[in-house]
């Protein structure tokens, strides 16, 4: 049954967390969770809000309830990944992907998660895997194509890599900023053609 007084305090504090008002939102999921302590929703927008708060111990405690009441929740078991990644807990991150992506192979934003915290592990074969993976179906997907070609930098495949950079910032000018910003290029300093692409 869901109750119309808390879903309008529901609406309330997720008004506010979507003007960025993250400390007020969360008063307005406490104010939930002390008449229901097992509210999903507040829950894992609490978690969520705490995160972006980078208050990571305490959002991971939003989420391991939420997951006590709901173990399959997958809106909070990706705010979860992301808070472990947030954290640089890589190895628990990618077995929480591992876990997800069991059950929902084509999950692109676990997916997405994935080949970000391979990278981190500096697993970068695994990662363009799962850059591949999300690619078959979204081609264009420019962070993902980013991220490839920070791989393939990584392996020291300098042209494909440039190659992809190239098609990146074809589709945004705000590539060329991440790529000069990018620790993973720092070694194409001195390469002429990054240069010119990114100039």
């Amino acid at each position: 049954m869901t109750d119309p007084k808390t879903n309008s305090i529901l609406d309330e504090g997720n008004r506010l967390f979507l003007q960025g008002k993250l400390k007020e939102a969360i008063t307005y999921y406490d104010k939930i969770l002390n008449d229901n302590p097992k509210h999903l929703s507040s829950l894992n927008n609490k978690g969520y809000a705490l995160s972006k708060l980078k208050d990571f111990d305490n959002a991971m405690k939003c989420y391991d309830v939420a997951l006590e009441i709901c173990p399959g929740d997958l809106s909070v078991l990706v705010n979860k990944l992301s808070t472990l990644r947030k954290q640089g807990n890589f190895v628990e991150a990618l077995s929480l992907c591992e876990k997800i992506l069991k059950d929902n192979p084509k999950y692109n934003i676990v997916l997405y998660h994935k080949e970000r915290i391979l990278f981190s592990m500096e697993k970068f074969d695994d990662s363009i895997l799962c850059c591949n993976s999300i690619l078959k179906d979204h081609p264009d997907n420019s962070d993902v194509l980013f991220d490839k070609s920070c791989n393939l930098v990584m392996l020291s495949k300098v042209d494909d890599s440039l190659d992809l950079l190239e098609r990146v910032i074809s589709q945004g000018i705000q590539y060329k900023v991440k790529a000069k910003k990018s620790k993973s290029f720092e070694k194409l300093a001195d390469n002429s053609r990054f240069q010119k692409l990114v100039s």
